[in-house]
C-alpha cells in the first residue's frame, strides 16, 4: 500500500493550474491571482492632512498668530499658497496647500475674528501624510489568494479588474443502491447520502465550483450515464464503489472510459480504499464511501488538488504540534488520522473512531496524526495534528 505522502504527490501530479481570466474586483475575493498586480497611482496621490486643523508654514512658539486665508477639505483643495503668518483651515484627507509643511491640530489653537493663536504645550508633530506613503505607482502586489483587505488595496491602486486563475469545476458522483437524497423516504435497506454535501461545501470553501450529480446506482450502465454528466468538469470525484467487491464498479467502469490509474489503496486510517488517476485529460479522485473516510481523505487529498488547480502555493496541509491529552496505544501499519479535540495546546482523541460516526467528526476540531508503526505515547507527549 502507498504511503499518504506518496499518494498526495501522485494526486498533485495529476493537476496543474487552470488558465487565467479577468474578473472585476467585486468578484475577486477568494481567488488566486495569476500574476503580480501593479499600482496605477500613488497612495495618497498628494500630501494629505492626517488631522482636522490648520495648515501653516514653519515651526512656531506658543502665542504665534496666523491669519486665515482659506479652507481645504477632502475632494476640494485650496488653490492658493500658504505664506508666512498665514493659515488654511484643513480637514482630514484634504491636500496640503502649497507652502504649508505642518498641520496644527484644531485643539491646539484658539480662533477669533479670522485669526488663530497657538496655545501653550501645542503638539509639534507635522500631521501630514506624504505622497506615496502607502504605495507608489509601479509598486506591485505578488500573486496570492485575494482577501477582503486585498480588495481595498487593489481598489486604491486604481485596478478595476484582476487576472485570477479560473475556479475549478468539480463533479461529485455518489454511488450505491443504498443511497437516497435528504428528504426522500429511504427503503428498509437504504441510508441518506450525506458525504456529497460535505464535500461540495469543502470544495466551495476552497474556491472551487461543486457540481452535485445524480446518485449512480450499482450498474455499469447507470454509472456510465452519470460519468457522462461530468463533461466539462476539471476534476471528477466519486464516492464509494472503489473497493474490490462485486458491486464496486467505479474502478472497472472508469477504466473502460480510459482511466489511467495513478494508485489504488493507501496505508492510512480511515480511507484505505482511495483511488486516483486520469480519464483522458481530466483527473479523477475516488473517495471511500464511509462518511468520515471520505471527508478525511478530502482534507488530505481533494483540497490540495483544488488549491493546485488554482495555482496556489500552499497546497499541502501543514501539520502542527500539540501535547497529547491522554495516553494512546501503539499504532499499526497504517497512518491513523484520529478525530480529536484541541484546546489550549492539548489534543485529546475521541474514544470512538469508527469511520461511520459523523457525529464525532462534527465535534472534532483536529485530526491527531499517528504515524504508521508509532509506539504507544503517554499523556503529555508532543504529537502532530492537522486542524479542521
Amino acid at each position: 500500500m502507498l504511503s499518504v505522502e506518496e499518494a498526495l504527490t501522485r494526486c498533485l501530479a495529476l493537476v496543474a493550474p487552470l488558465a487565467a481570466e479577468s474578473v472585476p474586483l467585486r468578484a475577486a475575493v477568494g481567488r488566486m491571482m495569476a500574476g503580480p498586480v501593479t499600482a496605477l497611482r500613488d497612495q495618497p496621490p498628494f500630501a494629505a492632512s492626517a488631522m482636522d486643523g490648520y495648515a501653516v508654514q514653519g515651526d512656531h512658539a506658543p502665542g504665534a498668530r496666523f491669519r486665515l486665508t482659506g479652507q481645504a477639505q477632502a475632494g476640494t483643495a485650496f488653490a492658493g499658497t500658504v505664506g508666512p503668518g498665514e493659515a488654511v483651515r484643513i480637514f482630514t484627507g484634504a491636500p496640503v496647500p502649497m507652502g504649508a509643511d505642518r498641520v496644527i491640530i484644531q485643539e491646539d489653537v484658539t480662533a477669533e475674528d479670522g485669526v488663530i493663536t497657538l496655545r501653550p504645550k501645542a503638539d509639534t508633530a507635522r500631521h501630514i501624510r506624504p505622497r506615496g506613503q502607502d504605495f507608489k505607482a509601479g509598486d506591485s502586489v505578488p500573486p496570492r489568494r485575494i482577501t477582503p483587505h486585498d480588495l481595498a488595496l487593489l481598489a486604491a491602486m486604481n485596478v478595476p479588474q484582476v487576472q485570477v486563475h479560473r475556479r475549478p469545476v468539480v463533479a461529485i458522483i455518489a454511488t450505491g443502491d443504498e443511497l437516497v437524497l435528504p428528504g426522500e423516504v429511504p427503503g428498509p435497506d437504504q441510508i441518506i447520502c450525506s458525504n456529497a454535501f460535505a464535500l461540495a461545501a469543502l470544495i466551495e470553501a476552497e474556491g472551487g465550483i461543486a457540481r452535485l450529480l445524480p446518485i449512480a446506482r450499482d450498474t455499469e450502465a447507470e454509472l456510465r450515464s452519470v460519468f457522462a454528466l461530468a463533461g466539462g468538469a476539471d476534476l471528477i470525484v466519486t464516492i464509494g464503489g472503489a473497493s474490490v467487491g462485486d458491486h464496486d464498479l467505479v474502478g472497472p467502469v472508469a477504466q473502460s472510459l480510459g482511466l489511467e490509474r495513478a494508485f489504488w489503496r493507501i496505508a492510512m486510517r480511515p480511507g484505505k480504499p482511495l483511488m486516483a488517476g486520469k480519464i483522458g485529460a481530466v483527473p479523477m479522485l475516488g473517495l471511500p464511501g464511509n462518511p468520515v473516510s471520505s471527508i478525511v481523505c478530502a482534507h488530505l487529498f481533494l483540497l490540495p488538488m483544488i488549491r493546485a488547480l488554482q495555482g496556489r502555493p500552499d497546497v499541502a496541509p501543514l501539520p502542527r504540534t500539540a501535547r497529547l491529552g491522554a495516553a494512546v496505544e501503539a499504532n499499526g501499519p497504517r497512518t491513523h488520522y484520529m478525530r480529536a479535540r484541541l484546546k489550549d495546546g492539548v489534543i485529546t482523541p475521541f474514544e470512538r473512531q469508527d469511520s461511520a460516526l459523523i457525529g464525532i467528526l462534527t465535534e472534532a476540531n483536529a485530526l491527531l496524526i499517528r504515524p504508521l508503526g508509532d509506539a504507544a505515547q503517554e499523556s503529555g507527549a508532543e504529537v502532530l495534528y492537522l486542524p479542521l
